[in-house]
């Protein structure tokens, strides 16, 4: 049930920030002046990562890759598709960039479900990958070959790519997931794409939300009164699914860290006794002496992709 009568709060005013993105996710009317304008740019921006993705020599390697990712910018599910596809299998090392972490290079955030690191240093959806997954191993990098080979030195018998469709200079088996209904198409600047939308025909699945995979949002702790607090792309997404009792929202930047008097003073500000928060704001909240109720999203696959990931795994004699 959508809430309509609700106080829309956000910590930070309009921005350029916010304009942009619902030009890209939702765009109305008065976007569309400024789309034709960019599309120009867009056109030299998506030619550009079209001859990336074809002239960048790729890097082969004996260990089966599957990359899940996305053409667009944002969050379509693909950290709780990773964690449906790795918790199916043995001696999985997920590797992923980390954005939003305080820290650089390659760290091992957790090895066969032993967590190693702080989620400042690892990032808010590699830690909700490392806790998920208890025998999994998590590796964060920029650079996914170095940590590809730390992964087989270790024994990896499967590598997961968290977003590593743009990842082009690696052999992998690519999974492209795709949301229900795209608006806008467009590559940057007019658009959330990061390439051509015709590029997706380059991934051995298309995996579209509603066909290929389903959404399924359970609840914990829930109260009479809930503030909704969330650092996610497009948190408007999460409105379809919210319970009754929501008094007030807050939204901060996609991967934001949380500062717990705040929080404790927007409670007291609109009388809430929890906080709701997805599991990726969970994950950067432990220690906060704050009551929470937790919103867990898990992604129902079709058995299709399994066999279509499972004829990829037998030709490196994995099952």
């Amino acid at each position: 049930m959508k809430i309509s009568s609700l106080k829309i709060l956000s910590l930070k005013a309009w921005s350029p920030k916010a304009f942009f993105e619902a030009m890209f996710f939702t765009p109305s009317w008065y976007h569309y002046m400024l789309m034709i304008l960019l599309f120009p740019l867009s056109l030299v921006y998506g030619t550009l990562m079209l001859l990336r993705r074809v002239l960048t020599p790729k890097s082969h390697f004996s260990i089966p890759i599957i990359s899940v990712g996305n053409l667009m910018v944002g969050g379509t599910g693909k950290t709780p598709f990773t964690i449906a596809i790795a918790s199916c299998y043995e001696g999985v090392t997920i590797i992923s960039r980390g954005y939003g972490r305080q820290s650089r290079g390659l760290i091992q955030v957790s090895q066969k479900g032993q967590i190693l690191t702080t989620v400042q240093e690892s990032g808010d959806e590699p830690m909700l990958l490392a806790t998920s997954l208890p025998t999994a191993s998590v590796i964060v990098s920029e650079n996914r070959k170095l940590a590809i080979e730390l992964a087989m030195r270790e024994g990896a018998k499967i590598i997961l790519l968290d977003d590593g469709f743009s990842r082009v200079g690696i052999k992998k088996f690519e999974i492209l997931l795709e949301p229900q209904c795209i608006s806008n198409t467009l590559p940057f600047p007019a658009g959330a794409f990061r390439e051509f939308a015709f590029t997706k025909r380059i991934a051995d699945i298309i995996a579209k939300e509603g066909r290929d995979f389903h959404r399924e949002i359970s609840f914990e702790n829930l109260s009479d009164k809930m503030l909704l607090v969330t650092a996610i792309s497009q948190p408007q997404r999460l409105d379809s699914y919210l319970p009754h009792g929501v008094v007030a929202k807050v939204y901060l930047d996609d991967h934001a860290y949380f500062d717990e008097e705040v929080l404790k003073a927007k409670m007291l500000e609109y009388g809430a006794n929890t906080l709701l928060v997805t599991e990726k704001d969970a994950i950067k909240m432990q220690g906060f002496k704050l009551p929470l109720s937790l919103m867990k999203l898990k992604l129902r696959l079709n058995d299709t992709l399994f066999i279509s990931i499972n004829h990829y795994l037998r030709k490196y004699n994995v099952h």
